[in-house]
């Protein structure tokens, strides 16, 4: 640590949510159960499309995927947030708040290059669906979730190589329940002007172009849908409602909070635990509460269980 962090802050105290003894308990059991159905939730949807055959298709190969990135990104720091609701001090290595910053760009990252690799794989499923099974083969969708994570691993180097080597000496309070980027970057005894800038270029610019991409991507294939009959298209429309829904409550608080990284308004702690707490536990709701296949699949494996 002393090669790396050239400071003397050894540790970060974290500012989760505040209140009362009373409020911190159930704040306690809130997220507890909050936690306990993102992973018990995901994980049935990534059974589920493992255990039938009828959901071994490119699409919802990419969907199990989102479900394990999304258990991910949940993990990386809500226990921690549950652990210091019981805690008067709550505070973080050095080593661990780097950790934090490193997997929080690896799943994020990771889960924006995904959501873009759904967006295509529906592309190609209904403006070209002649040669869907072409384009969309077995080989193809392991190079989408292979690159999705590799995309996220290579970005989150690049945010911590610079900020592992900053000098803290106090304050070393980071308004947050966990280690966010643009919160510790403040803390530096340094100029982070150039830092944040590099920030907004790297987090702000890929999370907006891949935003961008993304509403570009399913206006083409709105408008399409739009050209076919009624009947044949409502299954389409469903799946790209719950799509769209998805890639706005993920995409919204990262634009907001990495692509202002000068701000510093109250609203981006409750943000932060918007994308790394409630979204993970929407998307299986999104996606399984909207698509018939998926939840004729759930009942059958429940059904499976329940005999045996």
């Amino acid at each position: 640590m002393d090669q790396g962090n050239k400071s003397g802050v050894t540790e970060f105290v974290l500012n989760s949510l505040s209140g009362s003894r009373e409020l911190q308990l159930f704040y306690f059991a809130f997220f507890t159960l909050f936690y306990l159905s993102i992973v018990l939730g995901n994980l049935f949807i990534l059974l589920t499309v493992i255990s039938d055959p009828v959901l071994h298709t490119p699409m919802y190969f990419l969907l199990s995927n989102l479900s394990f990135l999304d258990v991910c990104l949940s993990t990386f720091a809500t226990p921690q947030m549950i652990f210091d609701f019981l805690m008067e001090h709550k505070t973080i290595s050095f080593e661990g708040c780097m950790a934090q910053i490193f997997f929080l760009h690896v799943f994020a990252g990771g889960e924006m290059m995904l959501l873009v690799a759904m967006a295509y794989d529906r592309y190609v499923a209904i403006c070209r669906p002649l040669h869907y099974a072409a384009i969309m083969n077995t080989h193809k969708c392991i190079v989408l979730v292979v690159g999705s994570w590799l995309t996220g691993v290579l970005h989150s180097i690049s945010q911590l190589v610079f900020t592992v080597n900053l000098p803290f000496c106090g304050p070393n309070k980071v308004d947050s329940f966990f280690c966010d980027l643009p919160l510790v970057i403040k803390l530096a005894c340094t100029d982070t002007y150039i830092l944040q800038v590099l920030m907004l270029s790297d987090s702000g610019l890929m999370a907006m172009i891949s935003f961008f991409l993304l509403l570009i991507s399913y206006t083409v294939i709105l408008v399409t849908v739009h050209r076919h009959s009624l009947a044949g298209m409502t299954k389409a429309r469903a799946t790209l409602s719950a799509h769209i829904t998805v890639v706005t409550l993920f995409f919204g608080p990262c634009i907001f909070i990495y692509a202002w990284p000068f701000s510093d308004l109250p609203v981006d702690k409750l943000l932060s635990i918007f994308y790394t707490v409630f979204t993970p536990l929407l998307n299986p709701l999104i996606y399984t509460l909207r698509n018939k296949e998926v939840i004729s699949a759930m009942r059958k494996l429940r059904s499976r269980r329940i005999s045996s």
